[in-house]
């Protein structure tokens, strides 16, 4: 299937560069956000790469420039990767516009809304008891 040493390395540097793109899309987010001006530097450098290694191509340095690419791709992947890290305030699940919104209850007939304070109660104290739970689990 592979006729040749150069063949050989393309296939294994493939593998390589999927890997990460894999790894970088499904591993664990980071635990803090990285200032977007990194990032924007992280994807300048890949660009960068790219021209380089389109220069190597045009050049006829296919080594260089397979070097460049997959750097390039690295490079990419570590960004994906570190811009999917969030603060402690940013809300659950990436805040990407789709929060889901509450509608307001029902008004009653004098235009107050209405407001099931006995299911509060009943759901706060249940709240309570498990963080309770929770938190003299771990001391």
């Amino acid at each position: 299937m592979v006729d040749s040493p150069w063949n050989a390395w393309k296939v294994a540097l493939a593998v390589v560069l999927l890997a990460g793109i894999c790894i970088s899309a499904c591993a664990h987010a980071p635990r803090r956000k990285v200032p977007g001006s990194e990032l924007r530097r992280l994807v300048i450098s890949a660009l960068a790469l790219y021209a380089v290694g389109g220069a190597a191509s045009l050049t006829r340095h296919p080594a260089l420039a397979g070097l460049a690419y997959a750097a390039g791709i690295a490079v990419c992947a570590l960004a994906a990767w570190l811009s999917r890290g969030r603060d402690a305030e940013d809300p659950p699940g990436g805040g990407g516009g789709s929060t889901p919104m509450d509608e307001p209850p029902p008004p009653e007939p004098d235009g107050t809304p209405a407001f099931d304070w006995t299911a509060f109660e009943r759901e706060f104290r249940t709240f309570a008891a498990r963080r309770r739970e929770e938190t003299s689990g771990r001391s």
